[in-house]
C-alpha cells in the first residue's frame, strides 16, 4: 500500500536534503537543489506517524542506494545503527511500533521552526 505524501511530507523532505548538505549519505553522491534524485529516505516506514517526521528517522539517498536498502533490510539496519548509533536506531524502532496520533498542526509548526533555522 502506498502512503500518499502531503505538505508536511513535502516540508520534511526539504529540511532532511537540505540538512544533508544535498549528498547522499550513503555513496555521497551530491545534488544541486532542488533535485528529485535525491529523496528523503526513511529509515522506519512513514506509515508509522510516531516517528514519520523525526528527523533522526530520515536521511537523504539517491534512487540508487534508497532502493539497495530498501531492499536489503540487514543493511538498511546496519547503515543506520552506524549513522545514529545502534541505541537511538533501537529507540526510534521501538517508538515506531507504538500507534501514536500525532498533533499534526504541532508538527507544523515544528517543522516551520526548523525550516528557518536551515533557511529553507
Amino acid at each position: 500500500m502506498k502512503i500518499k505524501r502531503d505538505s508536511l511530507d513535502i516540508l520534511f523532505s526539504k529540511i532532511v536534503r537540505t540538512r544533508d548538505g544535498w549528498e547522499c549519505q550513503r555513496c555521497r553522491g551530491r545534488y544541486d537543489p532542488p533535485n528529485k534524485a535525491l529523496h528523503c529516505a526513511h529509515n522506519h516506514s512513514r506509515r508509522h506517524e510516531s516517528v514519520r517526521w523525526e528527523e533522526d528517522n530520515a536521511c537523504s539517498l539517491d534512487f540508487g542506494c534508497h532502493q539497495l536498502l530498501d531492499s536489503h533490510p540487514i543493511e538498511k539496519i546496519e547503515f543506520f545503527d552506524k549513522r545514529l548509533g545502534k541505541e537511538r536506531n533501537r529507540e526510534l524502532y521501538l517508538r515506531s511500533k507504538v500507534p501514536t496520533k500525532v498533533d499534526r498542526d504541532l508538527v507544523l509548526m515544528r517543522l516551520r521552526a526548523r525550516a528557518k533555522e536551515l533557511g529553507i
